[in-house]
């Protein structure tokens, strides 16, 4: 019995080790940290073939910056630009001193959201709960304002948000500049816009080294949520700084019945973020699970809204939020 036990002791250790897949080692100097963030991404980022990203070439262009007599902040200036290559606001790379990342795909683009018209809009009375602000406003109309899923969301705050909005006739739910956060607080949140369960999308694994090596696409699904559910229309607000999470939201409520996307284009993200360390404990955050709408199309890059709405700078001057207004409109209509 006791060379039984031994002996399936040794297999297990056996499939142990040939299970594991060796990590290259590389010293920690600027050469040696460039390598191993340069490999870091090669075998793990998941967008290189939908971008038409060369990492090659990058390769090359960028370890001829690389010198054994750099700073850190020159390394950090290097694999920052090296990195800025992805065009991707999930790859960040993390120090002591500062943080490396790439925000052109919302700094170019109009902000079309104003703090200061918000809180005109809310008012001082306003309501919160789970992070979330709301109020009626004067025409009967309800605004919810969610400006992150950094935080979980509780069941029993949207079931008395939504019964408090109840008597309204419509809804709005103001996501502008939400740049993310969890992807299970954007569920809980559109789960309550449906009464059915509804095929949102799909989502891939990394699988191999390869830059093209996938799993197979799995199905998202969109389930009812548990609790009060809104019967009525409602009108998602979008801008460019709507990211990751957000983004997802934004995907799922377009499947989602009497709901219509007022705005800009949102800003993207459509990779789930994974981290690693470089040899001289720096982290990197990179996009490895790419995810997709419900036509198997891409949204890195973004969704359009049913209506392409900007925010007017005579309206501003007037304190009015066009895109407000505009939904406002929508909801009006019999």
């Amino acid at each position: 019995m006791r060379r039984l036990l031994l002996f399936i002791y040794a297999l297990i250790a056996m499939f142990a080790l040939t299970g594991c897949i060796g990590e290259e080692e590389y010293t920690d100097n600027p050469q040696g940290n460039f390598e191993a963030l340069w490999h870091i991404i090669d075998e793990h980022y998941c967008f290189f073939n939908y971008k038409n990203i060369d990492w090659n070439e990058i390769h090359a262009r960028y370890a001829k910056q690389m010198n054994g007599n750099m700073t850190e902040r020159q390394q950090f200036e290097v694999l920052t630009n090296m990195l800025s290559e992805l065009k991707d606001g999930h790859v960040n790379l993390y120090t002591t001193f500062d943080l490396g990342r790439y925000w052109s795909w919302r700094e170019k683009f109009p902000n079309n959201f104003s703090d200061t018209l918000t809180r005109k809009y809310l008012g001082t009375d306003y309501h919160i709960a789970s992070g979330i602000q709301y109020r009626i406003l004067d025409d009967n109309i309800g605004y919810l304002r969610c400006s992150s899923f950094a935080n979980g969301i509780g069941t029993g705050s949207l079931d008395d948000i939504l019964l408090y909005l109840a008597p309204c006739n419509g809804l709005i739910i103001d996501i502008r500049s939400n740049s993310g956060g969890q992807l299970t607080s954007a569920e809980t949140l559109a789960s309550r816009f449906t009464n059915d369960r509804i095929l949102v999308g799909y989502i891939q694994h990394k699988i191999g080294k390869g830059h093209n090596d996938f799993s197979s696409m799995k199905e998202q699904w969109l389930k009812p949520g548990n609790g009060l559910r809104w019967q009525k229309r409602a009108v998602v607000l979008t801008n460019r700084s709507v990211y990751s999470a957000a983004n997802e939201f934004v995907k799922y409520m377009k499947q989602c019945p009497f709901v219509t996307v007022v705005g800009d284009k949102t800003g993207g993200g459509a990779g789930l973020p994974f981290s690693s360390e470089l040899p001289n404990g720096w982290s990197v955050r990179f996009s490895a699970c790419p995810m997709y709408d419900k036509n198997k199309e891409s949204s890195e890059f973004g969704i359009e809204p049913h209506h392409n709405v900007s925010l007017t700078a005579d309206d501003f001057t007037k304190g009015k939020d066009t895109i407000i207004e505009y939904a406002r409109a929508l909801l009006s209509c019999k």
